[in-house]
């Protein structure tokens, strides 16, 4: 039985749905806070910078900080720094989060001139023919294609709502291109959350409303995978899922007493070396 030491944390559809808190999470997060649960919440948002990710969520009650929080957009500038050192970027992304991409260059809307990358976030009206098309062409006269996420879709206050994925698909096949994913599920992902805790992954839970995504990819890195039934949640997904969760909750609000049971069940199985006679 493994002993949990640290916590991964989606943020839409776990903690939060369009920002608001669900039912029970804050009380939740405090009481991980209370028992000195490292923990960091891991996102593919990329509409908002992760200070204003902060922000938000601590005006809602939750006990986190920037500090506490990684981002696509932050993995993407420092991926980008690494292999396209100098690139020219299209971003084509929903929501201003060039703060979190400092030092990258970005082209502005509309400019013909060409680019070394195309990057892609979070879907929304930014997302129009136009945006796609200028893609298109940049990506026929050979620019990369450097996706933050490929979900599919993510739920509001309004429902599910179509996302990146979609579009991504779309651009990949009229290119003939493939896109280097840089948020979940790559593995580098959950290397980069792990080295920011210094935790071990067999050691470490990631909760998660999206099976494959969040839950199916942490688990092939070794973490223990808690799927939660909130969220993106449908019942469809999770039985044509590729593989199986190590856990199931009907929310994060249910995470403590999980944990309490995890380390109840290794203490009856692997009792503390008592003191020696």
């Amino acid at each position: 039985m493994r002993r949990i030491r640290a916590v991964l944390i989606d943020i839409d559809g776990v903690l939060t749905v369009s920002w608001k808190p669900l039912p029970g999470t804050v009380a939740a997060l405090h009481q991980l806070r209370a028992a000195a649960v490292p923990l960091a919440l891991v996102t593919n948002t990329t509409s908002r910078t992760r200070a204003s990710i902060a922000g938000t969520l601590a005006e809602a009650g939750f006990p986190v900080t920037a500090g506490d929080i990684l981002t696509a957009p932050v993995l993407a500038a420092a991926y980008l720094h690494d292999r396209y050192p100098g690139a020219r970027c299209l971003l084509l992304s929903s929501g201003d989060i060039t703060q979190d991409l400092a030092g990258l260059t970005l082209a502005r809307p509309g400019d013909p001139a060409p680019v070394d990358v195309v990057l892609t976030g979070g879907a929304g009206p930014e997302f129009s023919y136009q945006a796609l098309n200028q893609a298109f062409g940049h990506l026929q006269r050979g620019a990369r294609l450097i996706a933050m996420h490929r979900g599919l879709y993510w739920r509001t206050d309004d429902g599910l709502q179509l996302d990146t994925g979609a579009f991504l698909a779309g651009l990949e096949q009229a290119a003939a291109t493939h896109a280097d994913v840089i948020g979940k599920p790559a593995a580098a992902f959950f290397a980069t959350a792990l080295a920011h805790l210094g935790a071990d992954a067999a050691a470490t839970i990631m909760v998660g409303d999206d099976i494959e995504t969040d839950v199916l990819a942490a688990q092939r890195q070794g973490l223990t995978g808690v799927l939660v039934k909130t969220g993106k949640y449908l019942p469809r997904t999770h039985r044509a899922a590729s593989g199986t969760p190590d856990h199931v909750l009907d929310s994060f609000a249910d995470l403590p007493a999980l944990l309490e049971q995890l380390q109840s069940a290794r203490g009856q199985q692997c009792p503390e070396p008592g003191p020696e006679h």
